[in-house]
């Protein structure tokens, strides 16, 4: 086993025993097979493109079997030889289609890739297959081989999350393909290398603009919603994870059956969407972030549903009354396949449910791009009269590291004649507190999940346009935590856009070598964090 896609890869280098994920290596065979046999796919995919061949079919599932294996998503061993089959299967069918076409009919390497027929010997045939194995003339090579790898990783699960909504685009599934294939093509460069990862933050951009359109076109703009922190007398259903499309279905089939649904994690955001909080029985927020579910779920006396990535191994406690849903999995844990949650209102209506009411504190959302621009001339009117001095873009992944106070303590020392704009689950490190407002903008504005960066990203742009300049000179900060795949993709669109002096934490990637930060340290001036207090008095001076 070698795994060192996440932040809290062991000892900051590589999980080789067993993943801190809690992965074990069988699944970590099967998940580097099935990467392998995705390149052999997508090297079909990119010869039958060359002749107009395409297939939905197969642009759909590369993104789908990829999304499986980023960080926290499947961890259940037989789904993973099920997507390995299926690969090959769509990759002997595509080939058929090209060679129909006039297109290539040589294949070699991952192209022609068979599996055994059992897991076992699936799990053998990985050893020759996993990161390491990646032709490269020199780390730095393997590196950025392992930057594009991860980077696609997110693109392939904001791509998923959008197709889910009805919104595709061909430019995007050629792209993923592109740089599938490119992986174990000994012949690439730095340069093409670089510009492979600098065209995935473009890509991935398109592919959150298209989740935005998904989002936004079903379900409206977020709009500024009090969310309560405490909960309701009565049967209940927590449901984390990111997708939108999930949370309706429960809200619309447990309507009217005496039942509260609350969201956790990263779902904290569907308050603010006009489209969710129409359901009266939609009713508050219950926890934190994905590391804490383990002493979180054991206390919520309801069925819970898992519905995308953070899933983490389910507790004796909770293990009966735990779903997973879409991509997620685990050993033992009941699946939803479909979008009927027939079992998991079923369990909640078994369950006790919460005995009292318990009137708790009440965070905001809904800061999303349309709200925050709504109020644009304020925001303006505000830093010209000096009323703002600054913004701080505070947010990313949260997780389990002791570093990670390190936000807590930046945020609750950022003067108050300054802004927080925060997204994803690092804001469970300081959601709740209150820091007040400036001239009725509060000093906290939640824009959303970190599906959500394209709207930060927009928010950025305008404000640049307002004052007549670009984004770099804005009186803004990205102060950023990372933690698996979905981050490094946003991180990657950052610098497609030349944002630069980005602060990154807690830690480093353990797959970048010292010489390609050297490259991103001379062109984007990005930087580890130190301390809440160098960093501030660095950037206000």
């Amino acid at each position: 086993m070698f795994c060192y896609q996440c932040e809290q890869a062991a000892k900051g280098e590589a999980c080789t025993v067993l993943g801190v994920c809690g992965k074990d290596p069988e699944v970590a065979a099967l998940q580097d097979l099935l990467i392998y046999t995705l390149q052999g796919l997508a090297q079909v995919a990119v010869a039958g493109r060359q002749v107009g061949v395409t297939d939905r079919d197969v642009n759909v599932f590369i993104c789908e079997a990829s999304f499986a294996t980023l960080t926290n998503v499947d961890f259940d061993p037989e789904r993973f030889v099920a997507f390995i089959h299926k690969a090959v299967e769509l990759r002997e069918r595509l080939k058929e289609k090209v060679k129909a076409a006039g297109g290539r009919s040589d294949w070699s390497g991952p192209a022609v890739f068979q599996p055994e027929k059992t897991k076992e010997g699936m799990v053998a045939q990985a050893e020759a297959v996993g990161l390491k194995s990646y032709p490269a003339a020199s780390p730095d090579i393997l590196s950025l081989k392992h930057v594009l790898l991860f980077g696609v990783k997110g693109v392939c699960a904001y791509t998923d999350h959008a197709q889910i909504l009805g919104q595709e685009d061909e430019k995007v599934y050629a792209f993923i393909q592109e740089a599938f294939a490119a992986l174990p093509d000994p012949n690439l460069g730095l340069q093409e290398l670089l510009n492979l990862v600098l065209k995935c933050g473009e890509t991935n951009l398109r592919a959150m603009e298209l989740l935005d359109a998904g989002n936004t076109g079903r379900y409206g703009h977020p709009v500024p919603t009090k969310v309560p922190l405490g909960h309701k007398a009565g049967k209940a259903i927590l449901v984390s994870g990111h997708d939108l499309l999930d949370m309706e279905e429960i809200l619309k089939q447990s309507e009217g059956k005496g039942i509260y649904v609350y969201t956790h994690g990263e779902m904290l955001p569907c308050h603010g969407y006009p489209g969710l909080k129409k359901y009266p029985h939609f009713y508050g927020h219950f926890g934190t972030a994905w590391q804490n579910q383990i002493k979180e779920f054991p206390q919520f006396p309801g069925a819970i549903v898992m519905t995308t990535n953070c899933l983490q191994r389910p507790q004796a406690s909770y293990a009966d009354r735990i779903f997973t849903r879409g991509l997620v999995g685990w050993p033992g844990i009941k699946h939803i396949p479909d979008l009927n949650f027939g079992p998991v209102i079923d369990k909640a209506l078994e369950l006790p449910g919460f005995p009292e009411d318990a009137n708790g504190r009440h965070v905001m959302v809904g800061f999303a791009r349309n709200t925050v621009l709504g109020v644009a001339d304020k925001v303006i009117e505000a830093v010209k009269s000096g009323a703002i001095r600054h913004f701080f873009l505070v947010g990313g992944c949260d997780g389990a590291k002791p570093g990670r106070s390190y936000y807590t303590e930046f945020v609750q020392k950022v003067p108050q004649d300054c802004v927080v704009l925060t997204l994803a689950c690092g804001k469970f490190r300081f959601f709740d507190l209150p820091l007040g407002e400036i001239g009725g903008i509060p000093r906290l504005l939640d824009v959303g999940q970190c599906n959500d960066a394209y709207s930060a990203i927009q928010i950025a742009v305008a404000l640049a346009q307002a004052f007549g300049t670009e984004v770099n000179k804005l009186p803004l900060s990205l102060v950023l935590s990372w933690y698996e795949q979905k981050a490094v993709a946003i991180l990657l669109t950052l610098l497609y856009l030349g944002i630069k002096n980005i602060r990154l934490g807690p830690s480093l990637p353990a797959f970048v070598t010292p010489n390609v930060l050297d490259v991103l340290v001379k062109n984007f001036n990005i930087q580890p964090i130190s301390t809440p207090e160098e960093d501030l008095k660095a950037i206000l001076g």
